[in-house]
């Protein structure tokens, strides 16, 4: 197994065994009415690294197949909260605002992404926000950074510029701030164990860090 670049832990499981679990597959009408369903939604540039993102929280085992049409990706997955069977439908927009209708309709949550080593990405960010909210007014926004590895070889005043912007970005958007890496796990499923609590208004404490080279939480 490789190494993580960065002097951080790279474990990130989510909810721990006392709040969610796996649930076993069981296809009965009962098991499907119990079943709750939400919408989140994938927002941002073109190539930032969503797809990598949304595959690294579903899982290749774990995960549903999922489906591809022009423009949007989804998949689902499934878990137990205190009990409750949760299923999360994830459409992620590759890269083209005209797809914002049918993603973002409805949704819980929207996840507005940008490379930590493209500023032009963070910048977008805004635009994707305003587009989003026409159609969704009550969605818990979270502004996401992705590739950390690659961000945090970066030099240090460099970091502290762009963490800076990213985190006045997201008190304009009354959003919580992540830096994230799906190649080394880091912050991944905390995003989705966030929301979760966030919906189900479920006793978890998130711990802030401001610290430059260590992967930013804000709120």
């Amino acid at each position: 197994m490789s190494s993580s670049p960065v002097g951080v832990a790279t474990s990130d499981n989510g909810f721990s065994g006392s709040l969610a679990s796996p649930c076993c597959t069981n296809n009965s009408k009962d098991s499907m009415e119990d079943l709750v369903a939400l919408k989140i939604s994938l927002l941002g540039d073109y190539h930032i690294g969503k797809t990598s993102f949304l595959t690294k929280y579903v899982g290749k085992e774990k995960g549903e197949e999922g489906f591809s049409i022009t423009g949007l990706n989804h998949m689902d997955k499934t878990l137990c909260v205190r009990g409750a069977r949760i299923s999360y439908s994830i459409w992620e927009v590759e890269g083209d605002v005209s797809h914002i209708p049918v993603a973002c309709k409805d949704s819980v949550a929207m996840l507005f992404m940008f490379d930590l080593t493209s500023r032009c990405t963070l910048n977008s960010v805004i635009s994707w926000y305003q587009h989003a909210r026409k159609w969704n007014q009550t969605a818990i926004p979270v502004l996401i950074g992705t590739k950390f590895d690659d961000f945090a070889q970066l030099p240090l005043d460099v970091q502290w510029t762009i963490a800076l912007q990213a985190r006045a970005y997201a008190k304009a958007l009354n959003a919580t701030l992540f830096f994230s890496s799906a190649t080394y796990n880091i912050n991944v499923n905390k995003i989705f164990k966030f929301i979760t609590a966030k919906i189900f208004n479920l006793p978890w404490t998130l711990e802030r860090n401001l610290t430059i080279g260590e992967p930013i939480i804000d709120y």
